[in-house]
Order: structure tokens, then C-alpha cells, then sequence
């Protein structure tokens, strides 16, 4: 008799305590679906920040300036015949003697001396030197310009510092390059004063440097400092116009390459033209025969 209600208080209980233990499993949940979510919106963030930061690192290295000039002359052929007689007449080698280079593709120097009347009843010397550098750009380095403006520099400061160097005069010229200086200074040697002019350049991603000195020997008189300067300079220029000379065209067509017509787009015109003339030809054939018809 008692038996079904006592049944139906046990299930009641059964079901209460199920209901009550549903909320605890519920809230559980989501606090763990929470916290995950939450992990998962920090690593994007972190993998953001990073891609965005890789992203800046690349576009640093992609806006590096890529280098004016890719090659240079051959040291030796900067100079005119000319201009190597006006400033070491008589030298002893006229084609010049190259300097060692580990990489000629990016530095290289050439050198002329000579000696008039060879120290009898005075005379004259003089020693000329060419030297060329080359930069190229790079990411952690800098571009090729700002890297020549570094050496530039590096190479007047070097010429102002030389030893026993004696009235060191710094002078800037303008219209040679897009930077330019003259270092000039005397330096004795065997009791000998001779006039050391160092010239230096800079056109883009190149440095030039032109070594100039001249000495009375034998009881001559001392060269003028002043005309040995303008020599320095002369040498700078042509030595820089080289460069720019060896770097024009780059491998692309002439400028007037494209106003001239090739032999095979003439013929090709022609083609065209003898058809036309022919379709022509056939076109009136037809209208007079169309007409006798009539």
C-alpha cells in the first residue's frame, strides 16, 4: 500500500538533486569555454603583433634605394692621353700602373710618376693617383649613396690627418660630383718639400679619390700649389665622368632605338602594304567587270 508513494518521494528527490546539480555543471562550462576563448584571442593578438612587426621589418628592407651605378671603368683608361701628358709629362709608364684589388668589380686605383730631365740641373717630379670605390645598397648596411657620403667623408678626414703633413688646407669645390673636396698640404721629404694635393669626390654610389703631388728636385723651383690643385681637379672630373660613362644605357635601348624602324617591321609593313594594294587590285577588277555586265 505504501509502497508507490514511497517510490515517488525517492524520484522526486533523485529528480531534485539533478536539477540542482545542473546549474554547477552549466556554469562550469562556460567559465572553461571562457577562459579558452580568451587564450585563443591572446595568441591571435601575440601572432598579429608579430606578422605586423615582420611585416615592418620587411618593408625596411624593401625601401632600401637600390644603387645608381653597378660597375666601374677600369682604373687605368679614366684619364685623357692629354690630360695624363699635361700632369706627368714624360711618365715613365703612359698606360699606368694598376693597383691590387681583392674585388675590381668594387674598388681599384691606377698610377703614373715621372721625372723631367732626371735630376740633372734641376727638374721637375710629379705622382699621380687614381682611386676608385663603389658601394652597393644594403638592408643593414644603408644604400650605396649613403654609404659613399660615409666614405666620402672618411677619406678627406684621412687626407686632413696625414703625418708630418705641414699648412693643411681644406677647401670645398663645387661642380664636380655631387660632393667634392681639396685637401692640399706640404710634406718634406729628403729635404725635398713636395706639394700634395688630394682631391676627392663623390657621384652617387661612388667614391673618387685623386692623389696629386709635385716636387723641384736637383735645385729647382717648387710647383705652384694653386695649378697643382686645378690639375687634382681636372683628373677628378674626368675620372668621375667615367664612371657615369660606364654606367649609361644600363642594357636598355637608346633613346632614338625606338624612332627607328627594324629591317623586320619594314618588311612586315611592306607585307601589309602589297597586300592591301593586291585586295585593292581585285576589288576594282570587280567593279569593271561588274559593269561591262550591266
Amino acid at each position: 500500500m505504501h509502497r508507490p508513494a514511497q517510490r515517488k518521494r525517492q524520484l522526486r528527490s533523485r529528480l531534485l538533486v539533478c536539477a540542482a546539480a545542473v546549474p554547477v555543471i552549466l556554469v562550469a562550462g562556460c567559465s572553461s569555454d571562457s577562459g579558452s576563448d580568451s587564450g585563443s584571442d591572446g595568441a591571435k593578438k601575440d601572432s598579429g603583433a608579430k606578422a605586423s612587426a615582420s611585416a615592418k621589418s620587411g618593408d625596411k628592407a624593401a625601401s632600401v634605394e637600390k644603387a645608381a651605378y653597378a660597375k666601374l671603368p677600369e682604373p687605368c683608361d679614366v684619364l685623357s692621353k692629354k690630360t695624363l701628358e699635361d700632369l706627368v709629362p714624360k711618365a715613365k709608364d703612359k698606360s699606368g700602373k694598376a693597383g691590387t684589388s681583392s674585388d675590381t668589380a668594387l674598388r681599384g686605383s691606377c698610377s703614373w710618376d715621372s721625372l723631367d730631365n732626371n735630376g740633372v740641373d734641376g727638374s721637375q717630379f710629379r705622382w699621380l693617383r687614381v682611386s676608385l670605390m663603389r658601394f652597393e645598397s644594403d638592408a643593414s648596411l644603408g644604400s650605396g649613396a649613403k654609404r659613399a657620403q660615409d666614405s666620402f667623408a672618411k677619406q678627406v678626414a684621412d687626407a686632413q690627418e696625414t703625418k708630418d703633413a705641414k699648412g693643411v688646407k681644406t677647401e670645398p669645390v663645387q661642380g664636380v660630383g655631387q660632393q667634392a673636396t681639396l685637401v692640399r698640404y706640404d710634406l718634406k721629404k729628403d729635404k725635398d718639400t713636395f706639394k700634395q694635393q688630394t682631391f676627392v669626390t663623390r657621384v652617387e654610389n661612388a667614391v673618387i679619390t685623386v692623389d696629386f703631388n709635385g716636387a723641384g728636385l736637383a735645385g729647382d723651383e717648387a710647383p705652384d700649389a694653386g695649378k697643382l690643385g686645378k690639375d687634382a681637379q681636372k683628373a677628378a672630373k674626368e675620372a668621375a665622368d667615367a664612371v657615369v660613362a660606364a654606367n649609361k644605357g644600363g642594357g636598355e635601348a637608346p633613346s632614338d632605338a625606338s624612332d627607328k624602324p627594324k629591317a623586320d617591321d619594314k618588311k612586315a609593313d611592306d607585307k601589309k602594304s602589297d597586300s592591301a594594294k593586291s585586295d585593292d587590285a581585285k576589288a576594282d577588277d570587280k567593279k569593271k567587270s561588274d559593269s561591262s555586265k550591266s
